[in-house]
């Protein structure tokens, strides 16, 4: 089977995008992989420190994995957002395929230097783990949101190139995420920000190597098209699956009050997030 790294290599060079979409149970894992496997598109599953606390980060690798070996399919990990070393290393301990060290509320020289030192690191344990690092704030949370967070790096304050240039040949980082108007979460009542396409045409040619889209929820399906043609080759998608998560909940127990089998109520709440997924691979890998 092709790595991770061959397989982004591919979808920069066919320009399509892989779906990233993280998982916070069983549920979201079976929902998300069978969703990849019918389209026969490979995928990431992705979790956040506060899901991998929820899951079991050792449990997240395994169930991936398993599901990679089972099915001889390119299914993939990814520990995302690590806020800590400690937190990344623990990531690539127990058997991520990829992680990203999320220092993008610190100074760029003290971003670079975390950064470099979990690529150090998880290189010497496994050269083919995926390092990814990122480079602009674009918020802490994948929720519904009242306003954009505070210092979320819209306009001037949106990654620069020269920056992105340094950040990622000093870190020797695998991928690169870029704040160009994306941000975590969605907003009520409101379109989120369009995305800076030149932006990220600019800094995929400065960097020389794939970039990843975070914060996808929310964002148009022109931004999209067009944020893959200019450079994009990861996608990240996950408040829009708590969302369906959420609304098919909220459904399955209205239609079936007196049901108490958990897999009979989780049934409806597996299809939702399937859909939502979907339509996202099929837009992600032109199959529209």
């Amino acid at each position: 089977m092709k790595t991770l790294k061959q397989i982004i290599q591919e979808a920069e060079e066919k320009k399509v995008a892989i779906g990233h979409f993280n998982i916070s149970n069983i549920e979201g894992l079976w929902a998300i992989f069978n969703s990849a496997k019918e389209l026969n598109v490979p995928v990431i599953i992705g979790a956040s420190e506060g899901e991998r606390n929820f899951v079991g980060t050792k449990q997240v690798a395994v169930l991936v994995k398993s599901l990679r070996e089972q099915f001889d399919y390119p299914v993939f990990s990814n520990a995302d957002h690590c806020h800590s070393f400690e937190s990344f290393k623990e990531a690539v301990d127990f058997g991520f395929d990829a992680a990203i060290f999320d220092g993008s509320k610190l100074s760029i020289e003290e971003n670079i230097e975390m950064t470099k030192k979990c690529v150090e690191y998880a290189k010497s344990v496994n050269p083919d783990f995926i390092v990814e690092g990122e480079l602009g704030y674009i918020g802490g949370s994948s929720k519904m949101l009242d306003t954009i967070p505070e210092g979320v790096a819209l306009g001037e304050m949106m990654t620069k190139s020269e920056e992105a240039k340094k950040f990622a040949k000093e870190t020797g980082v695998d991928l690169f995420s870029p704040a160009v108007g994306n941000i975590h979460g969605m907003l009520k009542g409101a379109k989120n920000p369009n995305l800076d396409i030149e932006r990220i045409k600019e800094l995929r040619e400065t960097v020389g190597i794939p970039m990843v889209l975070h914060g996808g929820s929310g964002i148009s399906d022109e931004d999209f098209v067009l944020a893959i043609k200019a450079g994009i080759s990861t996608i990240h998608i996950n408040t829009e699956i708590r969302l369906a998560y959420k609304e098919a909940l909220e459904q399955s127990l209205k239609n079936n009050p007196e049901e108490i089998v958990p897999y009979k109520i989780m049934k409806p709440v597996v299809e939702g997030i399937r859909e939502v997924v979907k339509k996202r691979l099929e837009l992600f890998n032109s199959m529209f």
